[in-house]
């Protein structure tokens, strides 16, 4: 079958839909750029400030950066007009969320153990604070761009990177909070965090899309 009947017999084809399905892989990619920034970056601050949630936060980008992968494959090739692939992308960016709560939960019970506490960095400040500022941003668009394109994939990427903003205020929250005694509030963050990442894989797994 060539290209033009493949997308005349595709009813979201548009040139307008592939236009958005364009945007969205790009913007995955430009993620994974700074994804690696950020993991890197953040598990640095984390070990170094013993912080639970600074290192899970920094994790977290690889989980991110499974759902950026899984959104550019959904939009390559072939795979642009298949809802098969879209499908499975959807139950993939779903596990992509479920990868992180157990580690979370098994570091916070290894650290309280070990009776570790965070303390404050410039690094983990710092690069939590950009992503604070740049990731709601990216999120709201692919969100979009998830809606244009019927791609509960493409939102649940969305979704990824609106959490990894909440991390990111967590985080800081939970630093700041340290210095005043209540070291308790850094891995109480991060199980807060583990529950919302199990409750929004499941969203994707069922192909909802979260608005919080």
């Amino acid at each position: 079958m060539v290209p033009d009947q493949r997308i005349h017999e595709h009813p979201a084809a548009t040139a307008e839909w592939l236009r958005a399905a364009r945007a969205a892989r790009a913007l995955s990619v430009a993620t994974l750029a700074w994804l690696a920034v950020e993991s890197t970056l953040g598990l640095a601050a984390g070990l170094s400030a013993h912080s639970v949630a600074l290192i899970g936060w920094g994790l977290s980008a690889f989980a991110e950066a499974a759902a950026s992968l899984i959104v550019v494959w959904r939009f390559t090739g072939a795979r642009t007009l298949s809802p098969n692939a879209e499908s499975t992308a959807r139950r993939a960016v779903a596990v992509s969320f479920w990868l992180l709560a157990p580690y979370l939960v098994v570091h916070v019970a290894h650290d309280l153990d070990a009776g570790h506490r965070a303390t404050p960095t410039v690094l983990g400040i710092v690069v939590t604070t950009v992503s604070l500022v740049s990731m709601p941003v990216l999120g709201l668009v692919k969100r979009r761009l998830g809606t244009r394109l019927a791609s509960a994939a493409t939102s649940g990427e969305g979704t990824q990177n609106l959490i990894c903003a909440a991390m990111a205020a967590g985080v800081l929250a939970g630093l700041w909070l340290n210095t005043l005694g209540w070291w308790w509030a850094d891995p109480v963050m991060a199980v807060a965090l583990a529950a919302v990442a199990v409750r929004e894989g499941a969203r994707a797994w069922r192909g909802h899309a979260c608005c919080h």
